[in-house]
């Protein structure tokens, strides 16, 4: 079949809306053609993914190839998209069985030997796929990650002739067991550390008992941070969603995977940011 499809994320923001990579082939002089607003890094996939191919021992197919990453208006970007890239040609060119890939998602950036690499904002990917009923296929350094979304079905490869042993029933990928994130955290900072400011810690105790809201005004010195940074020590654990919508927001950010299962956030701006530097700006609505 000279046609394949292979379902994918992208990220926006904390969003991970659906990607479908289509892979034609046709007649003509070989050549790879890439459609879909994909971004500097997306475009420079096909180079990685030729010779990841290529290096993995697999036939990389001589013919007139036409990427299309759908829908055609959202903008791509990073190297998310490079393991379903793959699959789509080999599953285009017989390599993979189409039918396997129906209802997998993939996400993962591929070296040139055909490693698959960790990328960032799997969390989100994972919700999303869960709700859509699929399963994941993700490098295993993010598989502990993905399994934040319970009752997910995670495969985790290094390589990309994983992925294709796996799709071809060759070496079939038991689903990934989670060894869970690790609870043990750091401390909050004690508000018995702060002495004197009475009034300002009755106003603390109230606020987090009652989830009330909260403003500190003063002069500089006067220990407004100081308080404030002691009242996520007062409020009780993340519930699970709480934790994953955190979670989520450090798998955008983070370069590194998910390793810790994350604490209530505390931020201190500095009293002289602007607006967009409070709440980000510019062309890039994914950083």
């Amino acid at each position: 079949m000279s046609l394949s499809i292979v379902h994918s994320r992208a990220q926006i923001g904390v969003d991970a809306p659906a990607v479908t990579v289509e892979v034609h082939l046709a007649n003509g002089l070989p050549s790879l053609t890439m459609v879909g607003l994909p971004e500097a890094a997306v475009k420079e996939s096909k180079d990685r993914v030729r010779s990841a191919i290529i290096n993995s021992g697999l036939q990389f197919p001589a013919r007139r190839i036409t990427l299309n990453l759908a829908p055609a208006d959202l903008p791509k970007d990073g190297g998310r998209f490079d393991l379903a890239i793959a699959l789509g040609i080999l599953s285009a060119s017989v390599q993979v069985p189409t039918l396997t890939l129906d209802d997998v998602e993939c996400l993962g950036e591929l070296a040139l030997s055909g490693a698959v690499r960790a990328v960032r904002g799997v969390l989100p990917a994972a919700l999303a796929a869960r709700k859509a009923g699929r399963s994941l296929m993700v490098p295993r350094a993010n598989a502990e990650e993905a399994c934040l979304a319970s009752g997910l079905k995670v495969i985790a490869v290094d390589h990309l002739l994983e992925a294709v042993a796996h799709f071809n029933g060759h070496t079939p990928v038991e689903p990934y067991v989670s060894d869970g994130l690790i609870h043990a955290s750091k401390p909050y900072p004690d508000l018995n550390e702060v002495q004197g400011q009475l009034a300002a810690k009755r106003a603390l105790l109230i606020a987090a008992a009652g989830a009330h809201n909260l403003l500190f005004s003063g002069p500089p010195g006067t220990g407004k941070t100081l308080l404030a940074s002691r009242l996520p020590g007062l409020l009780p654990p993340l519930a699970e969603s709480e934790a994953l919508e955190v979670a989520a927001i450090q798998s955008v950010v983070s370069c590194s995977p998910l390793s810790h299962w994350p604490q209530r956030p505390f931020r201190q701006p500095h009293h002289s940011a602007s607006g967009p530097a409070l709440v980000g700006g510019g062309c890039g609505i994914s950083k």
